[in-house]
C-alpha cells in the first residue's frame, strides 16, 4: 500500500470553526492512523503555490486539543481562486504564461500528498473539486475531503455549516453592548450590519439569539433602561421585500414615542439595487478574485442608515458591525459538537478514498455524509418559512413578505 501523506488548508475568510477544524483533523489522525504524516499549507491555495508549508509535528500534535479554545485560523487563509490565472500572476504566485491549477497540483504531488483537507466555503471546496479532477486527469491519485465554513450557513446541500451557530451566539453578544448607545442622544437610529451576501440566515439568527439573550432581564421601572431600549424595530434580509415609505412610516412612530430605534440589516439586503444605481451613475464596483461584489466597499448598513435617518428625524444614526468581531470567535458548544462529527467523518472518508464534503445532506434526510463536489454550490437562500423566523419576526413587530 502507498504511504499516505496528509495536508490541510483553510481559505476564504474566518468563521469560529477553523482553528478547531484543524485541531480536530489533527487528534482524529493522530488517534487512528498515528504514522501518517501531517502537514499544512500557510495561508490557504497562496501557500500551496508558494510552496509555503509547515510540518506538523511531534509536539504540535500532542497540543493540538489547545486549537479548539481559539477563533482564526492557526495556519492562516487567504482568497485565491486557481482557475482565475490572471489574479494569481499579479498576486506574484505564479509566472506569467503558467496555469496555477497545474502548478497547485505539481506541488501536491512533489510533496507527496495523497489526502487534502480543504477548510473553507463554496469556493474552497469546489476549487478544490478542480484540483483533484484535473490531478486524475493528469494520473495522480488525490482524495480532497472538504469541510463546510461559512457564516453565512449558506452552502447547497448542507443543512448547517461550520461556525454560524457561534458568529449567531456573538453577534447577539456584541450587539447587546451596542445597543446601549441609544440612550446617549434623543432620536437615536442604531443599525445592527450582519454579515451575509445572499443569505440572511445569520441576520435572522443573530436576532433570535439576541431576543432570547435579553428577554429575561430585569429593569428597574421609571428609567430608560427598559424593554424598548432593548427590541428590535426592523430586520431586512435579501430574502425579504419591503417598502421603504411604508417601513419609515411605522419606524417613525417608534421614533416618536420611545426616542430610538434599532434595526439588524443584513450586508445583502438591496445589495443588487444599490450596486445598479451605483453602476448607472458610472461608478465602478470593485469585485474579488471569484467575481463577487466587494461587499465591505458598499456598506449596506450606511445606505440604509442613511435612508431612514432621514425619514424618521433622526438627530444621530449610526452603523455598527458585528462581522470581523463574531466569525473570530472560537466556537461555542453546539459548533465544537459539529466539527467533531464533521471532522471524524473527514479522516474516515479520507482513508476510504471517498472524495467530497462532509455535511448534513438536506436532500438526504438531513443525514450527515460526504457530499459529491458538483452537488456544492454557494448562495443557498435562508429559508424564511421556517417556524422560529416567523416567532422572530412576530417578536419584532414587523409586517414582512418574502422577496419574489
Amino acid at each position: 500500500m502507498a504511504k499516505q501523506k496528509v495536508a490541510m488548508l483553510t481559505a476564504g475568510g474566518l468563521a469560529p470553526c477553523l482553528s478547531s477544524a484543524v485541531g480536530g483533523l489533527i487528534e482524529r489522525y493522530s488517534d487512528i492512523a498515528p504514522e501518517i504524516e501531517l502537514v499544512a499549507y500557510r495561508s490557504g491555495y497562496q501557500g500551496l503555490l508558494l510552496a509555503d508549508r509547515i510540518e506538523i509535528t511531534r509536539e504540535m500534535r500532542e497540543k493540538a486539543h489547545l486549537l479548539h479554545r481559539y477563533g482564526g485560523s492557526p495556519i492562516g487563509n487567504s482568497r485565491v481562486k486557481l482557475t482565475n490565472a490572471a489574479d494569481c500572476i499579479k498576486r506574484g504566485l505564479v509566472k506569467e504564461g503558467e496555469n496555477p491549477l497545474r502548478v497547485a497540483a505539481e506541488r501536491l504531488a512533489k510533496d507527496g500528498v495523497t489526502i487534502l483537507h480543504t477548510i473553507g466555503g463554496d469556493d474552497t471546496n469546489t476549487t478544490a473539486a478542480d484540483l483533484a479532477a484535473y490531478l486524475g486527469a493528469n494520473g495522480y491519485n488525490l482524495t480532497v475531503v472538504g469541510l463546510p465554513k461559512t457564516v453565512d450557513n449558506d452552502v447547497v446541500p448542507i443543512r448547517q455549516s461550520l461556525g454560524a451557530w457561534t458568529a449567531a451566539e456573538v453577534g447577539a453578544g456584541f450587539f447587546d453592548h451596542v445597543s446601549n448607545e441609544q440612550s446617549a442622544a434623543p432620536r437615536t437610529l442604531v443599525v445592527h450590519e450582519v454579515m451575509g451576501r445572499h443569505c440572511g440566515w445569520l441576520t435572522a439568527a443573530t436576532a433570535r439569539a439576541y431576543i432570547q439573550k435579553t428577554k429575561d432581564n430585569d429593569y428597574v421601572d421609571g428609567f430608560m433602561m427598559n424593554t424598548q431600549l432593548k427590541n428590535i424595530d426592523g430586520l431586512y434580509l435579501p430574502e425579504m421585500d419591503f417598502n421603504l415609505e411604508g417601513e419609515a412610516e411605522r419606524l417613525k412612530a417608534i421614533m416618536d414615542r420611545t426616542g430610538f430605534v434599532t434595526l439588524f440589516v443584513s450586508e445583502g439586503a438591496c445589495l443588487d439595487a444599490i450596486v445598479a444605481e451605483r453602476e448607472a451613475a458610472g461608478e465602478t464596483v470593485k469585485r474579488d478574485a471569484f467575481g463577487h461584489v466587494k461587499i465591505d466597499t458598499i456598506n449596506v448598513g450606511n445606505w440604509f442608515s442613511k435612508q431612514f435617518a432621514a425619514l424618521l428625524g433622526a438627530e444621530r444614526a449610526m452603523v455598527q458591525k458585528s462581522g470581523y468581531y463574531a466569525r473570530s470567535a472560537p466556537a461555542n458548544r453546539d459548533d465544537l459538537r459539529l466539527i467533531q462529527s464533521m471532522t471524524d467523518l473527514a479522516v474516515e472518508s479520507a482513508l476510504n478514498k471517498v472524495s467530497g464534503v462532509t455535511g448534513h445532506d438536506e436532500a438526504q434526510g438531513g443525514r450527515l455524509r460526504t457530499i459529491e463536489f458538483p452537488r456544492i454550490k454557494g448562495g443557498k437562500r435562508f429559508d424564511t418559512s421556517a417556524k422560529w423566523f416567523g416567532e422572530v419576526m412576530d417578536a419584532i413587530g414587523q409586517k414582512w413578505k418574502a422577496a419574489s
